[in-house]
């Protein structure tokens, strides 16, 4: 009998890859698992032993979609059992500074990035994008970047985001719904470039100022796909899809029909959230949405936005202040039934969108968090919520399908462009300790529109490469285990 690091004893133990379900013994030496033992075995020993009985242990949860940077809110992710938090619609254009800022920092979870075209495409035209994504959006409606590009700059910006993928970026993000007078070219432009470079586009799809928007942007995504055979995936179909979302699903079903790589990611909240300086929150924008101003929630202030004229003025005194905008109504059964099955199609990512915090009069970021900081639930509770409402309350899904959509799901997307990706999403001799053990009865998200910074419930443990981060319920501060997760390029 050998000792092992870990062993964690006893519990109903979900692989999706290999369709696993039973109750087993898994053990961990290191940043690995070393073995998997189904029904157990007293001739596994382990250092530190942890009961299992009764509790669900399935790899940790992948997130494509997070714009966390600061130690709280990514504490609030891995609390909701994420051990991967990756930034891949907005991006970063110094990919080795974003890099080395977060290994100075320290995370509580793994973290990686893709190389911006926003950022890059803002470089170009003049603006200081030194910032990141504090950048984007102080600049989110700047007429510098709102307009076609020349030759020269498109070449630049190519160069840019080229040089981007060689420094590890885990592909292009491309916040395209945001610069609607950009060429579809260059769209097709950034999608070859993706393709020739082996890696993928994450597209937040055009805003046409029309009310089926949504529809025409996934399109203009399967066309380049089709024009370049790059892998083009599709940013929170839930918000940019809205109420076309089954058009938009049986759109892209056909694509991957023809063989073309298409992949999907979705989260279970009707609002969204961003810079209430975008472009499609104009009050002359908001019928093509299908919102008026009452649907949008000033953070900074957490006023609901009264009329169009008091739009007007926010978006001009702070374009990049963070609003909660309905695009959905969660509580009318027809919205609620296009957010539901918006996570439905197959092999649909869940991805949290998970957004910066707001802290009132210049408050620092500490943890705990204070209970007057705002930010969108989608943050702290999006898996959560996924075990709670899909699962156990709604019955849409098995709790393994779930499970699968929330790990396996979205590491194979990356497959193909970051090595990491092939030992997570797996509870498998070899693969990495990233881990969470969950009360599949108990699981549930607590954080509200009112109450943002509220942590999942039921999350029992969570292990990141190895490292016990959340124990017994517990986050442990001082852990700070995450490792950059990098292309195969760099």
């Amino acid at each position: 009998m050998t000792d092992h690091d870990l062993v964690l004893r006893g519990a109903r133990t979900l692989d999706p890859e290999t369709a696993l379900d039973a109750v087993c013994d898994v053990a961990i030496d290191g940043a690995r698992i070393t073995a998997v033992v189904e029904g157990g075995s007293p001739d596994l020993r382990g250092t530190r032993e942890i009961d299992g009985k009764g509790l669900v242990l399935a790899p940790g949860f992948i997130d494509l979609h997070s714009h966390c940077r600061d130690y709280p809110s990514r504490a609030l992710q891995v609390c909701d059992g994420v051990t991967t938090a990756l930034e891949l619609e907005a991006g970063e254009v110094d990919v080795m500074g974003a890099y080395a800022a977060m290994a100075a920092d320290g995370s509580p979870n793994h973290y990686g990035f893709s190389a911006s075209w926003a950022l890059a495409r803002m470089a170009v035209c003049g603006l200081d994008v030194s910032a990141g994504l504090d950048a984007f959006f102080e600049h989110i409606n700047a007429a510098d970047w709102h307009r076609p590009l020349s030759g020269a700059e498109t070449a630049a910006m190519l160069d840019a985001i080229r040089s981007a993928l060689g420094d590890g970026a885990l592909g292009v993000g491309v916040l395209l719904g945001y610069c609607q007078e950009s060429a579809g070219s260059e769209y097709l432009d950034l999608a070859q470039l993706a393709a020739d470079e082996r890696s993928a586009t994450f597209t937040h799809v055009r805003e046409l100022s029309r009310p089926d928007s949504g529809l025409f942007g996934a399109a203009e995504v399967a066309t380049a796909a089709l024009a370049t055979g790059a892998h083009m995936h599709l940013c929170h179909i839930n918000s940019t899809s809205t109420r076309h979302v089954d058009h938009v699903h049986s759109l892209l079903a056909r694509g991957r029909d023809q063989g073309l790589r298409i992949t999907t990611e979705a989260y279970p909240y009707g609002a969204g959230c961003t810079g209430i300086g975008a472009a499609f929150l104009a009050p002359d924008n908001l019928v093509n949405e299908g919102i008026s101003p009452e649907d949008i929630r000033y953070l900074p202030t957490g006023e609901r936005v009264s009329s169009p004229a008091r739009l007007a003025e926010l978006r001009a005194l702070d374009p990049g202040g963070l609003a909660v905008i309905d695009f959905l109504h969660e509580t009318d059964p027809a919205d609620l039934g296009y957010l539901t099955r918006a996570l439905l199609a197959d092999d649909t990512a869940v991805a949290s969108d998970a957004m910066p915090l707001v802290f009132p009069g210049g408050a620092s970021a500490e943890w705990p968090i204070a209970s007057d900081v705002l930010t969108h639930p989608r943050t702290a509770g999006t898996f959560g919520r996924v075990l709670r409402w899909y699962v156990r309350e709604l019955r849409v899904l098995d709790l393994a399908e779930a499970v699968r959509r929330c790990t396996l799901v979205p590491a194979d997307i990356l497959r193909d462009i970051a090595p990491d990706m092939a030992r997570k999403g797996r509870i498998q001799v070899g693969a990495d300790a990233d881990l969470v053990v969950f009360d599949a009865d108990l699981v549930t998200d607590r954080a509200t529109y009112d109450a943002p910074t509220r942590t999942s419930e039921g999350i029992r443990h969570v292990f990141v490469a190895g490292t016990p981060v959340v124990t017994d319920g517990v986050l442990d501060v001082q852990a700070r285990p995450g490792r950059p997760i990098r292309s195969s390029a760099s």
